[in-house]
């Protein structure tokens, strides 16, 4: 989450514009032989940066690839050098590389040192934002939830247990990322310290910890932090530069900077090129005219720039974060940004303008840009099977049988580590009807049965069900799906999913639990998909539930939009990689599809329902965004 501030535009005194050549340095045969001849890396000890001793101005641009299929991260990247940028930033998910504590993954998807190299490669500086909290409208701003199993946990602060997991994340991801700084021959010339801290603030020695973190660890560049206008007011640390995330030059906040920290640089270190979106509200856009008169500004003042989003890309799966300023508002799976670089990698309005831009501050030309990938339109294709949720409980974890409701951090399921996403159905036994009542305690949305029939949903607003009555012991289950934590603000600490405190039957609280995990990680998909109960008979399918369709590619697969018109709401799988959430709110109206994740051949797509199904999965070769705003015409209370 970002703090905008849609005013008057800054008026302040313009610092001289200076042209900057992109270093030729960056490239793979000069990075070896500058490994022992470099003299020093970015420095912030004048108002304009320097590198290897000389002028330099950032011309930076966000993609983070944990939201971009691995086989099209070069793709990515050249046309960010196409567009003359020479500067990569990106942030580091603590969530997906030690999604089980002590355990730790950097590898496919995941590979940042591959990630960092190929930048160097495409004569691509790097600036690293390591966390460990990113924000990044990414559950949980990227803290993995297995933190939130110590009910006393403080986040973001010199809390016992949030220091200890941050150490042991620390010596693992700084052993990976120490290779690759400048000082090594590599192409990362700044490190930023967390991010935002100024507006959150609760500890004030948290953040010389984290920086102590970096330097105690061998981290010798730069180091930077970021904040909005309203969290510049956070005092700084000594040796650490002040940079600034904004859309407008508003409330002179660049002069703001300037006079916190006088003869150094200055930067914007997340220029929003767009905004994200919420589930039920509009498609925000930012108009490339309106944009591109702001980046001028900023250039023509010798400021450096960063552009967040360059590349927004996806968050795959259950990843995406969502707000809560009062109203809980969870975010959309696509992070399309309306960036310069559109979630499916097309070059768009903003970037050839950009790139116009930019062209002007090189003194020689720029690449060509890539050709656009092909993409198809497949024909629709039809569901044939069907499999009850009921029927897919066994091929879950062993159900947790409670006395008490338990929270879906606290499951003792994934090594005992928790449930971080998904879905979680908690039943117990009910022998009347009446009231059911949540006491806002369903995080965040829950289907109601009884009997295995559906009666009702709960969720932040409705906390209040009637039951019907019937006969003799029934049974009543609470499907509940985590649809996103908050990943901005002061409700981080309260983040806990699934049912946390007790939900009342005619003012008896429920008790004798049995809990199911539906976390449907690729082991529980792997064996859905082999299971020997899918039914041909679509006539009057059990729902939630899931369907099954086949798309046979008869040549290279392509890139595609999948859309679900006739459908509820769910997720959507297609060969056994999570595509993400589908709800017919909107405004999202499509997924994307890569064709990376594909293959010639059949694929299995498989769309997870709750509400609502259609007899077939259709395909588009352009997304439909729904409903859009211009988030320059807002002001800001209304993104909140």
């Amino acid at each position: 989450m970002r703090i905008a501030c849609y005013t008057m535009f800054e008026a302040s005194q313009h610092h001289p514009p200076f042209k900057h050549t992109l270093p030729s340095s960056a490239s793979r045969h000069h990075l070896e032989v500058k490994r022992m001849s470099r003299v020093e890396g970015l420095r912030a000890n004048s108002p304009q940066f320097t590198l290897e001793g000389k002028p330099f101005l950032v011309l930076g641009g966000s993609i983070h690839y944990f939201r971009v299929p691995r086989a099209y991260w070069e793709d990515r990247l050249l046309k960010m050098k196409a567009c003359g940028l020479n500067t990569l930033t990106t942030y580091v998910p603590w969530n997906l590389h030690e999604a089980e504590r002590g355990i730790f993954n950097f590898q496919d998807q995941l590979d940042l040192k591959a990630y960092v190299s190929l930048a160097a490669e495409m004569g691509l500086w790097v600036i690293l934002r390591p966390g460990p909290y990113i924000c990044a409208e990414w559950d949980l701003g990227g803290l993995p939830s297995w933190l939130l199993q110590d009910k006393n946990m403080q986040l973001r602060t010199t809390y016992p247990g949030f220091v200890d997991a941050v150490n042991l994340y620390f010596d693992k991801l700084i052993s990976v990322i120490k290779p690759l700084m400048f000082e090594e021959g590599g192409p990362i010339i700044a490190v930023q310290v967390e991010n935002e801290y100024g507006s959150y603030a609760k500890d004030e020695k948290y953040m010389a910890f984290i920086k102590n973190c970096l330097q105690s660890r061998g981290i010798k560049e730069l180091l930077l932090t970021s904040d909005n206008w309203e969290g510049l007011r956070y005092a700084g640390m000594e040796g650490v530069l002040k940079t600034i995330n904004l859309q407008r030059l508003s409330f002179g906040a660049i002069q703001c900077l300037a006079d916190m920290q006088p003869q150094k640089p200055l930067m914007v270190m997340e220029y929003w090129s767009g905004w994200f979106d919420v589930w039920g509200d509009h498609h925000h856009v930012f108009h490339a005219e309106d944009m591109l008169a702001v980046v001028s500004e900023i250039l023509e003042r010798g400021v450096s720039i960063n552009l967040y989003m360059f590349h927004g890309g996806t968050s795959f799966g259950f990843m995406n974060g969502a707000m809560d300023f009062g109203t809980y508002k969870p975010q959309v799976t696509s992070y399309d940004y309306d960036a310069p670089l559109s979630e499916a990698g097309d070059c768009t309005q903003k970037y050839q303008l950009l790139r116009n831009l930019f062209s002007q501050y090189h003194s020689e030309p720029l690449p060509e840009v890539p050709s656009p990938q092909e993409r198809r339109a497949y024909d629709p294709v039809v569901i044939q099977w069907h499999l009850s949720l009921w029927d897919s409980l066994h091929l879950t974890n062993k159900p947790y049988r409670s006395e008490m409701p338990v929270n879906m951090e606290n499951l003792p399921v994934n090594n005992n580590n928790g449930q971080s996403y998904g879905y979680t159905l908690y039943e117990t036994t009910i022998a009347s009807g009446g009231t059911l009542n949540s006491r806002n305690n369903i995080r965040d949305r829950a289907l109601v049965f009884v009997d295995r029939q559906c009666v009702g949903s709960l969720d932040n607003k409705t906390h209040e069900l009637t039951l019907p009555d019937g006969k003799g012991e029934r049974t009543l289950g609470l499907l509940v799906e985590n649809c996103g934590r908050v990943n901005y603000g002061k409700a981080l600490d309260d983040q806990r999913k699934g049912i946390v405190g007790d939900v009342m039957l005619n003012h008896t609280p429920l008790r004798g639990f049995t809990i199911f995990c539906l976390d449907m990680k690729p082991g529980f998909m792997k064996r859905l998909m082999s299971s020997g109960r899918w039914k041909s008979d679509l006539k009057t399918p059990s729902i939630p539930g899931f369907f099954q369709a086949r798309l046979y590619v008869d040549s290279p697969p392509r890139d595609t939009f999948i859309r679900l018109p006739g459908w509820g709401k769910g997720a959507v799988f297609v060969n056994g990689q999570n595509l993400g959430r589908h709800w017919f709110i909107g405004p999202q109206q499509f997924l994307y599809l890569p064709g990376a994740w594909m293959k010639s051949g059949e694929n299995q797509i498989i769309v997870f329902e709750e509400q609502k199904a259609a007899d077939k999965v259709v395909f588009a070769e352009n997304p439909d965004h729904g409903r859009t705003i211009d988030v320059y015409k807002l002001p800001f209370c209304t993104l909140l």
